[in-house]
């Protein structure tokens, strides 16, 4: 790979972490990447205490408020072990830490269902927190809308979440500012946001070059920086959660439905890790042949 012939495809233009899945997260201007993904990304997860399931705003009949809730690191991570505290700011403005006794009293009361939360063992949470263990696989649901084209229509289905982690499919997730752009050509009226996406990479593609340039991507090595390395796996496959509002953006269920018409529902890659290191905002981002 070292003599692989390195083509530049553009800069990063923004990076998201979400300590907590399906809370909103936290943008950063530089974070180190690690085998399982950036730094302090989806460390932590609510379990159900009903049925073992994690919650997740893919079922936003059982999860409405998700995104209602906003988790960031009191400290940025270090290099330490150990993952610092959080902070979680609920839909009502007021806040708790993980380091609090009640923490998970008032997680449940906010969503009106006992929770409990919990980290991921590579993430070494804080002595008094629980973890799953790595060889555990946790399983959450996901609505499907009744969207002509989807795999299933107006149902639940589970799945299973990767070993000892709290993500639903790889670690890492890119996302181009031309794939956006492209989809809002196609529907003008759709709020296409990087948040409705929930990507860890923002790339801003270089020039002009043509629709959704990351699925070409995929089966390729990305070098990212001085450090970075990561391996694009595949297209992502969108869900619901595109749907949901957060913050000012409204609920649309036409985003999921333009992208499934136009983009057989895939909107950005994934990537999986091949070598670590740091990532900043505006590093270049090259394509290895």
């Amino acid at each position: 790979m070292a003599n692989a012939t390195k083509t530049e495809v553009g800069t990063v233009g923004s990076l998201w972490r979400y300590p907590v899945k399906s809370m909103m997260g936290e943008e950063l201007s530089t974070t180190q990447v690690r085998d399982h993904g950036l730094r302090g990304d989806r460390v932590y997860a609510l379990v159900d205490s009903a049925d073992g399931k994690v919650a997740t705003a893919k079922n936003p009949r059982k999860w409405p408020t998700l995104f209602a809730f906003l988790a960031s690191f009191i400290e940025p991570p270090g290099s330490s072990a150990t993952v610092p505290p959080l902070r979680i700011i609920l839909p009502d403005g007021t806040t708790v830490t993980t380091d609090q006794r009640d923490c998970n009293q008032a997680l449940s009361k906010a969503l009106n269902r006992k929770v409990a939360l919990a980290g991921t063992e590579r993430g070494h949470v804080a002595e008094g927190q629980s973890s799953i263990p790595a060889s555990w696989t946790a399983k959450a649901e996901e609505y499907w809308p009744d969207i002509e084209g989807l795999d299933h229509r107006d149902t639940v289905t589970d799945f299973a979440l990767p070993a000892g982690t709290f993500f639903d499919c790889a670690t890492v997730h890119l996302l181009t500012t031309a794939t956006l752009n492209r989809l809002r050509d196609y529907y003008p009226q759709g709020h296409f946001e990087v948040p409705r996406f929930r990507p860890n990479i923002v790339v801003d593609p270089a020039g002009e070059g043509k629709s959704f340039p990351e699925q070409a991507w995929i089966g390729h090595t990305l070098s990212i920086g001085d450090e970075v390395r990561l391996i694009i796996t595949g297209p992502c496959a969108r869900c619901v959660m595109t749907t949901l509002a957060q913050g000012e953006l409204p609920k649309n269920r036409g985003i999921l439905r333009t992208a499934v018409q136009h983009t057989q529902g895939h909107v950005g890659v994934y990537a999986g890790v091949v070598q670590g290191g740091t990532i900043r905002r505006g590093d270049k981002v090259k394509l290895s042949a």
